[in-house]
């Protein structure tokens, strides 16, 4: 009854009686099949597994996924490079993209500096108050090298001496170390060490635009001490003698003569014959009383020429510097 109930309702609904009587029974199967197979792929489905798409994804979403896969790419890359190579990276990129040429990027190097550069700029032979007033960082550079200097001899450039043109420099620390200007010849093309002379010359130079003179002491051979003073002579520095050093022309201590008095030395006159008869006594006599009154201290007379002088004591730096000094000259 059931299947001839459903045979009318199909027909009812304008199918018209073309079923057929097995129909139902494989679309059941079918069915069944169909919810086994959805049961076993969700028991074998993984956790972090995405789901299957049974159609095809719109062209705008695969764009956008692609793009971010090569972002990510690009990305790992970048960071791999140093510096210099992304920068390279970049101008080749911009250069293929927008045109033109690898010179265009080149960094100009006309206007480079360096610390050597910006010491003779600024280096000044002589700094004073004025100088130190307005300090930049270049400033402060030169002045720090001037600093280092060591000023008490000259290196000289002799080479135009027959123009009456000479240069002076500062010594540095390797020749200080090697005694080049001090123990040898001060002419920088010159390594003679006999026969040195001591010279102080006027150095007049122009510098920034300021006229300035300096007294510089140097140390010459022969030879190019002729060619500093060939067109007039500079003074040359000699070594000081020591005080007390003079020896006396005799071996007998020389003593001091009293001035008499007027009165003493009219008496003299009158005791004139005593003393040529008794001559000999009267020389004994004398050196005694000149021996004592050089003793005794001095005369009467020589309390009104001044204030007695008192013997000058040398402190310890000036035997140093009396040393040195002979020493250097």
């Amino acid at each position: 009854m059931v299947p001839n109930q459903l045979r009318l309702s199909a027909a009812a609904r304008g199918h018209g009686g073309y079923d057929s009587d097995f129909s139902d029974e494989e679309n059941a199967g079918k069915s069944v099949q169909k919810t086994k197979s959805i049961k076993e792929d969700g028991l074998l489905t993984k956790p972090f597994q995405k789901a299957k798409q049974g159609s095809m994804v719109h062209r705008q979403f695969a764009a956008e996924a692609w793009d971010r896969e090569e972002a990510r790419k690009r990305r790992f890359h970048l960071i791999a490079m140093d510096a210099y190579e992304r920068h390279k990276k970049f101008v080749r990129d911009y250069i293929l993209y927008y045109g033109g040429k690898i010179e265009d990027f080149r960094r100009s190097g006309a206007n480079d500096k360096t610390d050597l550069d910006v010491i003779r700029e600024n280096h000044r032979f002589l700094w004073n108050e004025d100088d130190e007033a307005d300090m930049n960082w270049e400033k402060r550079l030169a002045k720090k090298y001037y600093d280092k200097l060591f000023k008490e001899y000259c290196i000289a450039d002799l080479s135009r001496y027959k123009e009456n043109k000479f240069g002076f420099r500062w010594r540095h620390e390797k020749e200080v170390i090697s005694g080049k200007g001090q123990f040898s010849c001060g002419n920088k093309h010159c390594d003679e060490k006999e026969g040195l002379k001591s010279w102080e010359v006027n150095f007049g130079y122009v510098e920034h635009g300021e006229k300035r003179n300096a007294l510089v002491k140097l140390r010459l051979c022969p030879e190019c001490s002729y060619k500093l003073n060939f067109h007039h002579r500079r003074k040359e520095v000699k070594a000081r003698k020591k005080r007390g050093t003079a020896v006396p022309n005799s071996k007998e201590p020389k003593i001091k003569k009293t001035k008499l008095s007027s009165s003493a030395k009219k008496k003299s006159k009158k005791k004139t014959h005593k003393d040529q008869v008794s001559s000999e006594d009267s020389d004994n006599s004398d050196k005694d009383s000149g021996n004592s009154d050089a003793q005794d201290g001095p005369s009467d007379a020589d309390f009104w020429k001044g204030p007695p002088q008192e013997a000058d004591e040398k402190s310890r730096e000036e035997e140093f510097d009396e040393y040195f000094q002979d020493l250097f000259l």
